[in-house]
């Protein structure tokens, strides 16, 4: 019996040994991200310290224009696509977690700075829905009717502190603050009448300020959410008043815009020009010319550079200026239709992805040596787990 049981031992002993070796080995994921693949409804998990993939997550319906956000710990992201759904992704199973189609067309969404709601941005029936991050049970429904009496479409939806929301109304020229602390009960403050079809918004990573760009005028309605009792008030008006602008072939984000040092850069709409403004009086600072219209102006965490795409039919080119000349450093040309770009945390890469060429390049964001090549169908938004950490991301 002695015998019996050493053995028996000894092949326990193998199978834990077998087990430990198929299991996979622990990991962190402050190195994660993913990159959408916008023809397949899929995502690609990424990992930056050796630029590589990890893998796929499908089955996330219509990603032709998709956003992202984070859980607070960094596994689980978010992906709100075209088509109303909300899809989340466990990074480090590389798993679809939980899925609803909540709207029949949805533009983005917010992550509350607890972590605790996801609010999805939605054009068709319009309004904003708001759902538990961890069931992603639907806990608000909040119709966006304006003023006017019209159902509007929602844009440039982002955190505030606390459970807030802010987010702009596209048809009725409205800015709203949503305040969820009782969810079943949600607290509106409306400002109105803040120009024509705001198309989207920015929140400066403070949380103190919310820009909203206007389409349907020259201009940019800004709010001061530590002071929201002082309204939306106008700048950067007419900034291009007395020259032709453009036709837009695509248009900017503003999520795109950047804060570098006591400066923010922003694409002109309509121009071949990036703006430089003074934050401490909100106006025009410089004009910077560029090959094109740009569409993302994104600045390496450090503010030393911004790095701007553009859209057709200069959407193979990506320039890099200097924040301290106001000078272009160099043009790039990484790929066909230069869709985005991201930076790791403290901005030693950068990752561009190149739709019609289907490949990620990820450069050296010093020298611009080219570090990595990946592979990827159709690419578009990459999006890197540290936006976890930072508001309006």
């Amino acid at each position: 019996m002695a015998g019996g049981a050493a053995q028996g031992g000894i092949v326990a002993g193998l199978i834990l040994l077998l087990l430990a070796a198929c299991a996979p080995a622990p990991r962190g994921t402050g190195d994660l991200g993913v990159i959408i693949e916008r023809a397949d409804g899929r995502v690609a998990v990424i990992e930056t310290t050796t630029n590589t993939a990890l893998g796929e997550v499908g089955g996330l319906g219509d990603l032709s224009h998709a956003s992202v956000v984070f859980s607070r710990d960094e596994r689980f992201a978010y992906v709100f696509g075209r088509d109303g759904g909300l899809s989340k992704i466990d990074l480090l199973t590389r798993t679809l977690a939980a899925r609803v189609v909540q709207a029949g067309n949805s533009i983005g969404g917010a992550i509350s700075q607890d972590g605790r709601l996801i609010a999805a941005a939605n054009y068709q029936p319009g309004g904003i829905r708001v759902f538990d991050a961890g069931t992603l049970a639907l806990v608000a429904d909040i119709p966006t009717i304006g003023a006017d009496g019209v159902r509007s479409r929602v844009i440039g939806i982002a955190e505030l502190s606390g459970t807030r929301f802010i987010f702009s109304l596209y048809d009725s020229g409205e800015t709203w603050i949503a305040d969820l602390a009782d969810p079943a009960h949600p607290v509106l403050t409306k400002f109105t009448k803040i120009g024509r079809q705001p198309y989207d918004g920015l929140i400066t990573g403070d949380g103190r300020w919310y820009l909203a760009g206007l389409f349907g005028e020259d201009g940019i309605a800004l709010l001061d959410t530590w002071h929201p009792e002082r309204g939306v008030r106008r700048i950067l008006d007419h900034y291009g008043k007395g020259e032709e602008a453009l036709p837009v072939y695509k248009m900017p984000h503003l999520r795109g815009w950047s804060v570098a040092g006591d400066e923010l850069w922003m694409p002109a709409i309509g121009h071949h020009e990036v703006l430089v403004i003074d934050r401490a009086t909100w106006t025009e600072k410089a004009r910077i010319p560029v090959l094109g219209q740009p569409v993302f102006v994104i600045a390496r965490p450090d503010g030393r550079e911004v790095w701007v795409n553009f859209a057709l039919p200069d959407n193979g080119h990506v320039q890099v200026i200097d924040t301290q000349s106001k000078t272009v450093r160099a043009t790039l040309e990484p790929g066909l239709a230069i869709l985005h770009m991201e930076f790791t945390p403290k901005g030693e890469r950068v990752w561009l992805s190149a739709r019609d060429s289907n490949r990620v390049t990820v450069f050296d964001s010093d020298t611009l040596a080219t570090l990595a090549t990946l592979e990827v169908p159709e690419p578009s938004g990459i999006f890197l787990t540290a936006r976890a950490h930072k508001l309006g991301m």
